[in-house]
């Protein structure tokens, strides 16, 4: 991107008046702001080969096909397809030699207060390059914050122009492109916490990059890749699901953090509430452990979560210090028990006042907040070697100062100690781990699971050069 900051007029006018750029804008449910923009600044007729807004349900559904959710990624998918194809078996005849054809598709909710419901969009545009050039697509997710109804559109209109514009000039340069997304935007008003590229024009951009980027922009505070690396939102993954966490910086993953995880699952599968349901297991990354201080390593932070997805595990990326603002942000997706795996140095950092010198309530506040929606910690023992005792959830000595606090944490089952930890993980040291790999060292390999060994000695991750 060039840099100069359009105003969403000059956009618009931009796109009306480059004869070269014609197309569909299909906006359904409480869109319908994007081609506005268009025809107000004068000279539609230049970018506009048709507008549609099915907005009756079985008028959508006979158009293009039947839906569980009308706000998803998968109704939006089905918009693009449909008036895409429909676009060039039209025009393309008559004007595909000398046009590049696009199609711009929104499907959004507003805000309900009677369900209580946040308002959010998914928006999209399959686009040429050039005329009679393979389709490339951009697809992003937003969540509005506006409480009033009339700005909460006009947000999702600034959205899906910055993002036609976006996508027909400065497709060249995705990580501009992105930026250009909250062109007069703030994050009081919306958030992007998803985005997606495909196509010729994306050929090398991997999009777990890209969604790392929306939580360096402070775009968004989480970022959610499958097992397979497919970037998803949030909530089509975690909605209504009972959620197991486990932070860390698995670098690499190790036997002492499955064992940690699978122990924790065992016990948080039990509680009387999860009879008939699966959790969703997550590992999360936070920011603060991708060394922002000297710029995230984009090759070490792949690896990671490769490593991760070899295991089948769903990674989670934030931005989120305290425990707190993790557990709350998934309060937006379901109401479903929340489990969090850790250990006992864990633990023990969470009650550290000095995390909390910004908030009033210091420890006790932020214990509150993190305990406050259904939430239950399970904590691994610790060996420790100096007196050869295993330190649990039970024995761990508390500052004094929240002993109390966290004896009632305990009775009352907030805490809870894993049982069972394997022996065999006792002589685990995550950093101990790491400077083996990179002194070329083989004791390493015992001590994570076999095919993150073999992922590490093929791919020489983390430094691993033999000796």
């Amino acid at each position: 991107m060039d840099g100069q900051l359009l105003s969403p007029e000059e956009k618009a006018l931009r796109m009306n008046q480059d004869a070269r750029v014609y197309g569909t804008f299909a906006e359904i449910g409480a869109g319908q702001e994007v081609a506005r923009w268009f025809f107000q600044v004068g000279g539609a007729s230049g970018t506009v080969a048709k507008t549609i807004s099915a907005y009756d349900m079985v008028v959508s559904d006979a158009i293009y096909g039947r839906s569980e959710r009308y706000v998803s990624r998968k109704r939006l998918e089905s918009m693009l397809a449909y008036e895409y194809e429909l676009l060039l078996e039209r025009l393309g005849p008559l004007r595909g030699d000398q046009t590049a054809f696009f199609v711009f598709a929104d499907t959004a909710a507003s805000h309900s207060r009677t369900r209580r419901s946040a308002g959010h969009a998914w928006l999209g545009v399959r686009f040429q390059t050039a005329p009679r050039a393979e389709p490339s697509d951009i697809i992003v997710h937003v969540a509005t914050h506006d409480s009033d109804r009339q700005r909460e559109r006009e947000a999702i209109g600034l959205v899906g122009v910055n993002l036609l514009h976006g996508a027909v000039y400065g497709h060249a340069d995705p990580e501009g492109l992105l930026a250009s997304l909250f062109d007069h935007l703030t994050r009081e008003r919306v958030e992007i916490d998803m985005v997606k590229f495909c196509g010729p024009a994306f050929a090398g951009v991997d999009n777990r990059l890209m969604c790392l980027q929306l939580i360096e922009r402070a775009f968004t505070d989480t970022a959610l890749f499958t097992a397979q690396g497919e970037v998803v939102q949030p909530a089509e993954v975690l909605y209504q699901r009972p959620i197991l966490v486990e932070r860390g910086r698995f670098r690499p993953v190790n036997l002492l953090s499955m064992d940690l995880l699978d122990k924790g699952l065992d016990q948080f599968r039990a509680e009387p509430e999860l009879v008939g349901e699966e959790p969703i297991e997550l590992m999360e990354l936070t920011l603060r452990d991708l060394h922002p201080q000297q710029g995230v390593d984009k090759q070490d932070f792949l690896d990671r979560v490769d490593i991760l997805g070899i295991l089948g595990k769903t990674v989670l990326i934030s931005n989120h210090g305290p425990y707190y603002g993790l557990v709350e942000d998934f309060s937006r997706y379901t109401q479903k028990k929340v489990g969090i795996a850790l250990g006992v140095p864990a633990l023990l950092d969470i009650l550290d006042d000095t995390h909390y010198e910004g908030l009033r309530g210091g420890t006790l506040e932020a214990v509150g907040r993190l305990f406050a929606d259904n939430v239950r910690m399970y904590v691994y023992p610790r060996w420790d070697h100096d007196t050869q005792q295993l330190i649990t959830a039970e024995t761990v000595q508390v500052p004094s100062r929240v002993r109390h606090l966290y004896q009632h944490l305990l009775e009352n089952r907030y805490i809870v100690p894993i049982v069972g930890a394997n022996p065999a993980c006792r002589g685990i040291d995550s950093d101990q781990v790491l400077r083996q790999i990179q002194a070329g060292d083989a004791g390493w390999f015992s001590q994570v699971p076999p095919a993150v060994a073999e992922e590490i000695k093929q791919k020489r991750l983390f430094g691993w050069t033999p000796r």
